[in-house]
This record gives C-alpha cells, structure tokens and sequence, in this order.
C-alpha cells in the first residue's frame, strides 16, 4: 500500500510540474483574459449583491504609455529590472522593521505569479507555490513580458484589471496616451485599488501620486525600463 502510494504521489508531481511548465509556456506568448483572482472577485461582488461586471481589456506592451510602466516599477518593485524574482533585501527590510502594519516586500514577479496561477490567501502552500511559479516566470519570460502581464491584469481600481482598462473607465483615454502624472495616480492606487480612487483621490493618494513622480525622475525616466 506505501509503495503505491508513493508511485501515485510521484506521478501527481510529474503531472503537476509538465501541466504548470506548459502553462508558463503558453502564457509567454498568449494574451491573459482571465486569472483566478478576477473570478474570485466576481464571486465576492455576487456575494455581496453588488455588480459583478469585470473591466479588462489586454493590451499588448507597445501599445501602454512607458509612463505607465514606469510608474509601476517606481512604485511597486524599483529593482524589478535587476532581480531574479525575489528581492532579498526588501524580504529583509520588511522582517526587521518594526511597523505597527507589516509593509510588503512582493515583487512585481512574484505579484505576477499569485495573481496568474494561484487564488489569493495567506497559507505557507500558496507562499511555495508563488515561489514555484515566480522562478519559473523568471526562467521562461523575459522582463518585458512579466511588466506587460502584470500591466493586464493588476487590480487598479474596483473590478477594473489592467492599465487599459484603467485608463478608459477614469481617463477616457487609451493606455498608449497616458501622462506621468496620469500613471503616477494609477501606480498610487495599487496598494488598496478597492479602497482608493483614481477618479476622486483622497489625500494620501495625490501624496503618493507626487511621489511616484519624484521616483520617476530619480529613476532616470523611460531610459529606466528601456532595455528589460
């Protein structure tokens, strides 16, 4: 009985490494229109009684402002052209530092990961799994195309995924035309997109916005992300 246990235990773990290394093949090249974590946002909202319509609308890199994707690397993950996944040293400020909150240390990788393949929880099988899928993202993808996914699909704003979509419903405009300013107050939202506004910010969102700006310039502009 052990030995077949274990024989079906390894075949499970041959299944699930081909099924998971052919996905990350095929979501290199192939648009991602759906992640779990935008079906688990409509069961929330049909649980709620509230309105389930999704906004998203994929868009391929070229086609979104570089300010866009700028804002995101300024805000999010400022070494995301130059890491492997993980940001050790963020990982490491964000254990050691005594907060009364306990900030975020995620990368745009590894946020790439959880919102892709997995469903959102706190659990240490959904930590290894996002580590899995992070380092195979890393081997398989290249940085364009980790920024370009995560620009699609990340939550900025209630029920609204992607900077496209984004910038439709609150600027009316197309992702390609966006201003710094405009994806400074986009990347200042994605802490909380369900919490915070792009179309009416509160205080802290314009602070945060300006700030992005200012990362922006240090960061040396669009030359920053250039050669990802």
């Amino acid at each position: 009985m052990l030995r077949r246990l274990q024989f079906i235990a390894l075949r499970f773990l041959i299944a699930f490494f081909v099924i998971s290394i052919v996905w990350v093949i095929l979501l290199r090249f192939l648009p991602v229109w759906v992640t779990p974590y935008m079906l688990s946002r409509k069961m929330e909202a049909f649980r709620a009684d509230e309105d389930t319509e999704l906004f998203h609308d994929w868009e391929p890199y070229e086609n979104i402002s570089k300010e866009a994707a700028l804002a995101v690397v300024a805000s999010e993950d400022q070494n995301f052209p130059n890491h492997w996944g993980f940001d050790f040293d963020q990982i490491y400020n964000a254990v050691t530092e005594k907060r009364k909150r306990a900030r975020g240390a995620s990368t745009i990788s590894q946020q790439v990961a959880k919102n892709v393949f997995l469903w959102h929880g706190r659990s240490f099988i959904r930590k290894g799994l996002e580590a899995y899928f992070t380092i195979l993202i890393e081997l398989i993808w290249d940085k364009e195309r980790i920024l370009e996914v995560y620009l699609n699909v990340a939550e900025m704003g209630k029920m609204t995924f992607g900077v496209e979509a984004a910038s439709l419903r609150y600027y009316d405009k197309s992702a390609k035309k966006l201003s710094r300013y405009e994806s400074a107050r986009i990347a200042a939202v994605l802490p909380n997109p369900v919490r915070f506004s792009i179309k009416n910010p509160s205080a802290y969102v314009n602070k945060r916005t300006n700030q992005i700006v200012r990362q922006m310039r240090y960061l040396g502009g669009q030359k920053y992300i250039a050669d990802l």
